[in-house]
């Protein structure tokens, strides 16, 4: 199977590295486009086009004038080490995979990216915000969905083929980030948990924190313990989490805990 994650906001490029492996990014020819068309815009463009504040807008303008090639461990981090967000700290990878389970993750795991498309978990990225909803114009496309087209789609299936029980894709991602993948490219069922907190009077809600956090949780579980099959999913009980089974469907299987 192949797990989708979004990437994170958040990021980390001063820890010490937990694994030297790396690779690198399959389109950074498309990356160093969209970098150039982000270096025409100013600071104040770019905080009214993001939506962010003057600060960041400053910050990511730097980070866009820096961006070069070729990426090297010195200049570039592995992706997986270098998001730090909701998502990244409940998979933990840094603290809980050993250098078999980063191999792992190299086949079962993808990240999608406004920037650079898809990414492996060790394919190197250097530090950048470039949220896939923005509505960056290029010479040829409205957004970014527009932008990247059928490659993400088509990369996926190649990747799909490839990975280990490769009967199902487990979309742990946002609907910002998934809306760039066509289901029909992939041609193969699409699993969307959903993570649900119940309070003391047994009302089920999902908070975006806690479930952010779960699907970090769930793909940290399913590299660590090399889960092969969908039906394997249920077993998932990471951070009090347990399934639903009346709650749930085949595409949506609902995991929930005591409200935290």
């Amino acid at each position: 199977m192949l797990v989708l994650l979004s990437p994170a906001k958040s990021l980390d490029f001063t820890s010490r590295p937990a694994t030297r492996k790396h690779t690198e990014p399959r389109f950074l020819d498309h990356s160093a486009e969209l970098i150039d068309v982000l270096r025409t815009k100013s600071p104040d463009e770019l905080s009214k086009l993001m939506k962010i504040s003057d600060e960041l807008a400053v910050l990511n303008h730097a980070r866009y004038r820096d961006f070069e090639l070729p990426f090297t461990t010195k200049n570039a981090r592995a992706a997986i080490l270098a998001f730090n967000g909701d998502v990244y700290r409940g998979m933990d990878a840094p603290h809980t995979f050993g250098e078999r389970d980063f191999t792992e993750a190299q086949k079962t795991v993808r990240i999608l990216s406004g920037l650079y498309g898809v990414l492996r978990p060790l394919d190197l990225i250097q530090p950048y915000r470039l949220e896939m909803g923005i509505p960056l114009k290029t010479a040829h496309a409205r957004d970014l969905y527009q932008y990247w087209g059928e490659l993400p789609s088509e990369i996926l299936k190649q990747d799909l083929a490839d990975a280990p029980g490769a009967e199902a894709v487990i979309n742990l991602a946002s609907n910002e980030y998934f809306g760039v993948v066509d289901p029909k490219i992939l041609d193969v069922p699409i699993i969307s948990p959903r993570f649900e907190e119940v309070n003391p009077s047994g009302k089920r809600r999902m908070v975006s924190f806690f479930a952010k956090q779960a699907r970090g949780a769930m793909a940290g579980w399913i590299v660590r313990n090399r889960v092969r099959s969908v039906r394997k999913l249920r077993e998932f009980d990471a951070d009090g989490y347990h399934f639903d089974r009346a709650a749930s469907t085949a595409g949506r299987p609902v995991f929930v805990r005591p409200q935290a």
